[in-house]
């Protein structure tokens, strides 16, 4: 009984001190180390983001105040050539706690893909243009435009949220499908 005891209490601090340095790797790649919210629980200027979508690597990041957005994908690696330029804004200064997607140029369910993605500017196309696109229908694309002319211009497209009928459902069926420029 006694070494059935002393087996268990080894396997138990040996897998502790597995755990442990997994998790220390684990969050060295993430870049969510101890550190960092050290530095941010005590207030020392970072802040929290997460990006997805067209960059290298996809995750949640600490970076120092006044970040840009461009900032943000420098350090995830850089935006991947399928990401959609007209879609995100580098000079966006980063708040704490945001979220951004990054959008890509062609579908990547479709590997042949030799078309890119029909989309709309959300900051300067009419009513019918903004119907195009499936999750939009004639009182969503009015409060698109009536939040535009309210709000000024959508600096990330995750701001199509704010829109009054535009939840993170609608949002996930529009992404891929909306831009900030026509260029």
């Amino acid at each position: 009984m006694f070494k059935i005891i002393i087996g268990v209490i080894v396997a138990t601090v040996v897998g502790l001190i597995v755990f442990s340095v997994v998790d220390r790797v684990t969050n060295t790649i993430s870049g969510d180390d101890a550190s960092s919210k050290v530095a941010y629980s005590s207030g020392v200027s970072q802040l929290y983001v997460t990006i997805s979508g067209e960059v290298a690597r996809p995750s949640t990041y600490y970076v120092p105040l006044n970040s840009t957005l461009g900032d943000l994908i420098s350090a995830a690696g850089g935006a991947t050539t399928n990401a959609d330029a007209g879609a995100f804004d580098t000079g966006f200064v980063l708040e704490n706690k945001q979220s951004f997607y990054i959008a890509p140029i062609f579908d990547n369910e479709d590997v042949c893909a030799s078309t890119p993605i029909s989309k709309v500017n959300i900051n300067s196309d009419d009513k019918e243009t903004l119907m195009s696109v499936s999750a939009f229908g004639s009182a969503i694309s009015q409060a698109i435009i009536d939040y535009r002319t309210a709000n000024g211009p959508y600096r990330r497209i995750e701001e199509i949220k704010n829109v009054s009928g535009i939840g993170t459902a609608t949002f996930e069926k529009c992404k891929n499908y909306i831009r900030l420029t026509s260029s």
